[in-house]
């Protein structure tokens, strides 16, 4: 059976709550520890103590350290965690998370991730929450990770370029495309690391999947809210028997066009694309009369359904829409960045079972990176690969 975990944000996320989370889950604490001690930064280790949010029993963590006045940037944390003694998957999380919030800050500042100087994300307790997030999830042992919409929090934050509404610029920009909760609680609930989290690890996001219950985690933030307690629950166990073997359940939506343009057609599919649709595609037809027509299909989540037909109504012509609900099984898979003579190219690894990782370039990143250099695109698609490969290796003779 598959083994997922299901995160509650409630009242958030942030990344100390996430490892206090994993730890009350059953991640083990001397284990990460020792994960988060091979960093080589002195005096860091985690401790958990229990405590209660609004009389709620929960975990939480506190990072202890030494003093320090470092400035750090994306290449800097991503050598201490290369040279850490991580196994390649606790590395691959951990990187995955640095290399969102690198681009995440980037896009805000306009400007590259290698010029990006990590403020609070670059100091030691926050690269231990990071790190020891990445191993935590890697010692639970899940296939998959879903979320529920979270809270960001209403307000204003003073973060270390003045002072902002929440979500603050950073979270904002990693929880595109994240579905969100509405709240009234005042303060900031979902942090960048937090957001992080959810834009790298988490697979899918919606209600709690039908799932036997085996492990249930409660991680505390440091704040507390009058609200609802600030506490962020993970549910650890197996999915049902329908969709044990990895799927899950999707809706098709379906409706045949024959009066209508294709710039009408391409505008709406880029709305239905823009709002969250799994797959969306034309499919050529004839109806009656033989009159030569498109068959316009969105794939998208069960939630989703009511916002894709309201788009294909309101940009179409159509009178009607066929809908039911199938079952889609997809391989775990993660967004990776590879380094090629040209620069970075941007994909995905894929998993089946225990197999070793496979990587597939994205070919729009292809196609900048071969625009750019004046490169053939084939021969960019096999550097990328080659580079991977190389990663891979590299990362075998380290473990």
């Amino acid at each position: 059976m598959a083994r997922i975990a299901y995160l509650d944000c409630g009242c958030g996320i942030s990344g100390d709550m996430t490892l206090a989370a994993l730890i009350d889950a059953g991640a083990d604490l001397d284990s990460l520890n020792r994960a988060i001690g091979s960093l080589g930064l002195p005096g860091l280790r985690l401790r958990a103590t229990e405590v209660t949010k609004l009389g709620f029993r929960a975990t939480q963590v506190s990072v202890e350290s030494e003093p320090e006045h470092e400035k750090r940037y994306l290449r800097d944390i991503l050598a201490m965690i290369d040279a850490s003694q991580l196994n390649v998957r606790q590395r691959e999380n951990a990187r995955r998370i640095f290399n969102a919030l690198a681009g995440a800050e980037a896009r805000v500042h306009g400007t590259s991730i290698e010029q990006v100087h990590f403020h609070e994300i670059g100091a030691a307790d926050s690269i231990a929450d990071i790190v020891g997030a990445a191993v935590g999830w890697e010692l639970l042992g899940v296939d998959r990770i879903i979320a529920s919409p979270v809270p960001t929090g209403i307000g204003r934050i003073k973060i270390a370029h003045g002072e902002c509404s929440i979500p603050a610029p950073t979270t904002a920009e990693l929880l595109r495309g994240i579905p969100l909760e509405k709240t009234t609680i005042e303060g900031e609930l979902t942090t960048p690391t937090g957001a992080a989290i959810l834009a790298t690890l988490v697979d899918s996001f919606g209600l709690l999947p039908a799932m036997k219950i085996e492990r249930i985690g409660y991680g505390a933030g440091h704040h507390d809210f009058a609200q609802r307690p600030n506490i962020l629950r993970l549910l650890v166990g197996e999915l049902a028997e329908e969709t044990a073997d990895g799927g899950e359940q999707v809706c098709v939506v379906e409706t045949n066009l024959d009066d209508v343009s294709g710039e009408l057609v391409g505008y709406c599919i880029s709305r239905l694309w823009d709002a969250g649709a799994l797959d969306v595609y034309t499919t050529a037809i004839q109806m009656k009369k033989n009159r030569p027509a498109m068959k316009l299909t969105v794939l998208c989540h069960p939630g989703d359904v009511a916002a894709m037909e309201d788009i294909v109504f309101l940009e179409t012509t159509t009178l009607g829409v066929r809908r039911w609900t199938a079952a889609r099984h997809v391989l775990r898979r993660q967004p990776h960045s590879v380094t090629t003579p040209w620069g970075p190219v941007e994909g995905k690894i894929g998993w089946l079972r225990s197999d070793l990782p496979r990587f597939a370039p994205e070919f729009e990143s292809c196609r900048r990176v071969a625009a750019a250099s004046q490169t053939p695109l084939r021969e960019v698609y096999e550097a990328a690969q080659r580079a991977f490969d190389a990663e891979r290796a590299a990362s075998a003779r380290k473990t």
